[in-house]
Parts: structure tokens; C-alpha cells; sequence
């Protein structure tokens, strides 16, 4: 039966393996994380020491799936072949489906019933983002391990086996590895000691403490990471007002688009503005009113509405905006395994409806499940279409979200990536009347007005860019490249070394420099930066043909040579 599953949940997420968009921070995580791209001992070591300062991906520590895609990248995982990488994520969905099953067998029996409730899991729309976005795969990798963790959980309290408590315990560790998102599982273990495992008590709540203090240990080392190297903003900054809003906001909006599965997307920016007159926040509000009103009246009958709510509300929780860490509002990834919390609520519903021995209306419940997995099953695979290049992917995110400034930078970067850099510029002048203030935006503008020549142009927005963002290294390099292009070499390699101290290992920087060091004539030294941009990003094409210029200008250059024969070496 979980074979027949798992069968049914690769073939309707097979297109993903196809997939060639590259999403929002996939240049942080594979394109442009040297780490990845030097994968050993040493990249492997920096990934797991590096807990409170990421280097290569600004944010929370993750360690576990960078190792992973630094794995796939092994295996052939490249920007032109992503095959690797999703095939990697298929699996762990598949691998997550299963366990799904698993747990809600061991929770209620009825192993048909788990099965359809698995299989409505493994085909639902929302769970498409983190397949072919390979920056996600730290939410399949967490949900793995979390699963299982909760598996070998239930498993201890039906057979009093040490073994499986400390499994829990390994399993919860990897977990947070993976993804910080993990540090609510102990709360959702008491409250499956509530129901339906039915145990909650001294002894319970005793089992779980060095769950919660691994947990808080977690949850400190996330919010130093990403308050040091991103954004993290404290409940207090945000107010009370902001965040019951959001709260409310996001109950219904992710419930909504669970029974609902529309119009889904990577980018669900802030509703503006975000107070009462917007009518999703009403909605939002009233619904949550609504909500909660009916849950307290279901504990009179059951309690696995109000008890399965509250396991997904807690699952979710770090997520839902009380800290501040994105852009966005919500995401279907956030919602990933926290739905296992409304997953139990409808197990036990449909064992309700089959509780009555009647074989006939057990069949009509499987083949209601089998007709709506088929109706997942379409949507997820029109979803899964706009996934096949990152032009379609985010024309069809601005359409939905065409005041987005992210959605409009990455629908140019896009463009400009293909050779469309006049097809680009609409989109990002479209962001800079959004925001005038936004970094990014004008340090990608400048990319491509550099392109078209306007330099005097370009750099204008550069120094723009770092004027409101001081510690930008992208821009430092880019406006390096224009100076050189006006040969105004002193300038441009200030620049160049100035990108390098925010960023040492910034294998484009270390290109640029030894071009300026090139016309300077300093040879050596320029094969040196040019051999550290190829050892950080292998197959760095610029430094190698530079290489290959230094031996034109002087085929005595033994630095040079010696570069190019430990090049070949390696391949």
C-alpha cells in the first residue's frame, strides 16, 4: 500500500526533475556558494562550525542540507543540470509521504485510511515549491528527520523501548540541523500525549525536557545567526498590533489555500497595508474569530479538531511572522510539515466515517479520497509547469504579485540572465518606483545599463546601491567593472578589495583584481588572483582564459603555466 503511494507521488511529481528555474536565494546556495562548489572535508567542516556567522549563506545554521547539495553537486549537480538536486528532493518527498503514513497508522490503525490520507499529502500542490526549488531542500531534509523523530517517538510510548526515545532525540538533533524550523516538535509530541496517543502526564512532559532544552539551545544559535548575518527582528520591534494581525492573517490564508490550492506561489508579499482596511486582514481576523469559537465547541464532542489545530498553529509558529525574518508573508514550504497536525485531524475523521463496519461506506470515503488526489494531482502538475525555466517562473509570480519588487528583480535578473537585458529594464525601473530606497534593485539596474555601455549611468546607481547598503559586495565588484571598463584601474581595484574584505572568498572579485593587476603589469600577482578565483569556483571560464591571455603576453610566465597544467590535472 505505501509502495502504490509512493509510486503515485513520483509519477505526478516526475516533470520536477525537468525543472531548470532557478528561484530566489539558488544563487546563494549552490550557483554562487563556493563551499558547495569545493565540496570535502574542509567545505563539510565550515558548514558545521560556522553556527552563529554563516559565511556563504547569510541567515540561520543549517548545516545538514548544505552538506546535502554539496552531495548533488558531486554527483553532476550543475546551473545547467539541476537533475541531481531534484532528484535528491523527489526522493526525500517520497521518503516523507511514506512516514506520514507510517505515523498516522501507528497513531489510529487502518492502514487504508492512512494510505489515502498520505497519498492526499504526497500529490497536494503545496508541496511542489520544495522540490524543484533547490534552496529548499533544507524544509525536505528537516521534515525527514522530524518524521522520523516522531515515529520512533510514538514507537517508545506503545513499547516502553529505550532505544526508540533515544532515536527521537537523534533524529529531532538532525532535524534542527537541517532547518531551525524543527524546535517546536517537543510541543507537538505533548500534544499528541494529549491525543491521540491519550498519556499526558508528569512522566510525559519529564520525557520531553531534554527535547526542549536541545530546542532552546537551537532556537539561540538561529536568532544570533541570522540577526548577525541577515535579519531578525524581535517581537518588540514588531508590536502586538503587527503581530495579531499577521497571526490572524495567516490562520486563514494557509487553510485557505490547503482546501483551496490556487493561484500559489513562491513570493506572498505583505498586504499593503497591512491593518484592517485590507480585506484579506479582516478576513483574516474575523475567520481566526470564527475559528477558535468553533475548535472550543468541538472539545465537547472530540479533541482532535482543537488538539490537530493546535499541533500545525505550534508547528508553524516560528514561522508566522512573531520574529521577523523575510519579505514575505507566508509560504507554501512553511506549511510543509507543519500540515501533519491536519492530517491527524482528518485520519481520525475519516475512521469516524468508516467506524461503522458498512464496506460500502468505506468505499465511497476511499474513492471521495482517490477522486480528490486525482483533482491534486492536475493542479500540481500545471503548478509544476511553471517550474521549467526561471523566465516562466517569474512572469507567473508577477502576475500574481506585480507590485512585488523581489518578484519584478528577479523576473529582470531572469531576462538579463537570457540575453534580454532591454526586455530586463522595465521590470527593474517598475521596482524602483515600488522603492526608490531598495539596494538590489539598483545595483541590477546598473548591471545592465553597464551592459548597454551608459557607464556614467551605471555607476551612479552603483554608488546609490551603497549608499543604502554599505556592506554590498556585489555592488563593490560591480562598480570595480565599470571603473575598469573607463580604464581607471586605481579606482576599479579599490572597489575590487573592498568586495574582497566583505566577502574573502568572492571568486569574481579575485578575477577582477588580477585584470587590474594584468594591465598593470604585475603578472604574477595577477596569476595568483586568477588561480584563487578558479580554486573557490571550479570551472571559473573568465580566470581561465585570463590565464591563457597571461601566456600570450609572456610565454616565459611559469606561474601561469603551472596554473593551467594544475587546472588539467583536475579535471
Amino acid at each position: 500500500m505505501i509502495a502504490a503511494v509512493c509510486a503515485a507521488v513520483l509519477v505526478v511529481h516526475w516533470p520536477a526533475l525537468s525543472a531548470k528555474a532557478l528561484s530566489f536565494d539558488d544563487s546563494d546556495y549552490f550557483t554562487d556558494n563556493v563551499l558547495v562548489q569545493n565540496p570535502g572535508w574542509a567545505s563539510a567542516k565550515r558548514f558545521l562550525t560556522e553556527a552563529r556567522s554563516p559565511s556563504t549563506v547569510k541567515g540561520y545554521y543549517q548545516p545538514l542540507a548544505m552538506i546535502s547539495l554539496m552531495f548533488d553537486y558531486v554527483l553532476g549537480g550543475r546551473e545547467n543540470n539541476l537533475i541531481p538536486f531534484h532528484r535528491t528532493s523527489l526522493i526525500l518527498h517520497t521518503a516523507n509521504t511514506a512516514l506520514i503514513i507510517v505515523l498516522l497508522y501507528l497513531l489510529f490503525g487502518g492502514i487504508w485510511i492512512a494510505a489515502g490520507v498520505g497519498l492526499l499529502f504526497g500529490v497536494h500542490p503545496m508541496t511542489v515549491e520544495p522540490i524543484p526549488w533547490v534552496g529548499e531542500r533544507k524544509t525536505l531534509l528537516a521534515a525527514f528527520f522530524s518524521l522520523w523523530s516522531l515515529v520512533f517517538c510514538v514507537r517508545y510510548t506503545q513499547k516502553s523501548n529505550r532505544g526508540f526515545y533515544l532515536g527521537s532525540f537523534a533524529m529531532y538533533f538532525l532535524a534542527m540541523m537541517s532547518k531551525p524550523t524543527s524546535v517546536p516538535i517537543p510541543a507537538v509530541m505533548l500534544l499528541m500525549d494529549y491525543w491521540p496517543l491519550r498519556r499526558l502526564n508528569w512522566r510525559a512532559v519529564w520525557e520531553k525536557v531534554p527535547f526542549f532544552v536541545l530546542g532552546g539551545i537551537f532556537a539561540v544559535i538561529t536568532y544570533i545567526s541570522q540577526s548577525r548575518t541577515a535579519v531578525a527582528s524581535p517581537p518588540a520591534a514588531l508590536g502586538a498590533k503587527h503581530i495579531f494581525q499577521v497571526l490572524c492573517h495567516n490562520i486563514v490564508f494557509y487553510l485557505y489555500k490547503i482546501i483551496w490550492p490556487v493561484d500559489l506561489s513562491s513570493h506572498y508579499p505583505v498586504p499593503k497595508p497591512l491593518s484592517l482596511s485590507h480585506p484579506m486582514v479582516l478576513a483574516g481576523v474575523i475567520g481566526t474569530c470564527i475559528l477558535i469559537l468553533l475548535l472550543v465547541l468541538s472539545l465537547r464532542r472530540t479533541r482532535a479538531a482543537l488538539t490537530g489545530w493546535l499541533i500545525f498553529f505550534v508547528a508553524i509558529l516560528p514561522t508566522m511572522g512573531v520574529i521577523g525574518f523575510t519579505v514575505v508573508i507566508a509560504a507554501d514550504k512553511f506549511a510543509y510539515l507543519p500540515s501533519i497536525g491536519l492530517l491527524m485531524i482528518l485520519t481520525s475523521f475519516l475512521g469516524w466515517l468508516c467506524g461503522g463496519k458498512s464496506a460500502r461506506r468505506c468505499a465511497v470515503v476511499m474513492t471521495a479520497v482517490l477522486v480528490l488526489g486525482a483533482a491534486e494531482s492536475v493542479a500540481t502538475r500545471r503548478y509544476l509547469s511553471y517550474w521549467q525555466d526561471s523566465v516562466g517562473l517569474y512572469e507567473y509570480m508577477a502576475g500574481l504579485s506585480p507590485d512585488s519588487i523581489e518578484v519584478q528583480n528577479g523576473l529582470g535578473y531572469a531576462l538579463q540572465a537570457q540575453g534580454g537585458n532591454e526586455e530586463s529594464l522595465p521590470h527593474f525601473y517598475k521596482a524602483l518606483q515600488v522603492n526608490p530606497n531598495d539596494a538590489d534593485t539598483h545595483n541590477r539596474l546598473a548591471t545592465v545599463l553597464q551592459l548597454k555601455g551608459k557607464l556614467d549611468e551605471s555607476i551612479e546607481h552603483y554608488h546609490i546601491a551603497l549608499l543604502l547598503k554599505p556592506e554590498y559586495e556585489q555592488a563593490y565588484n560591480n562598480l570595480g567593472g565599470a571603473y575598469l571598463a573607463q580604464n581607471r584601474l586605481d579606482e576599479a581595484a579599490d572597489c575590487f578589495r573592498k568586495a574582497l574584505r566583505i566577502r574573502p572568498e568572492y571568486a569574481d572579485a579575485h578575477n577582477n583584481i588580477g585584470i587590474v593587476l594584468a594591465r598593470q603589469g604585475k603578472l604574477e600577482e595577477a596569476v595568483s588572483e586568477f588561480s584563487q578565483a578558479m580554486r573557490l569556483k571550479p570551472g571559473h571560464v573568465k580566470a581561465c582564459d585570463n590565464l591563457r591571455q597571461i601566456l600570450q603576453i609572456d610565454p616565459n610566465c611559469s606561474a601561469a603555466r603551472e596554473a593551467l597544467q594544475a587546472i588539467k590535472g583536475t579535471k
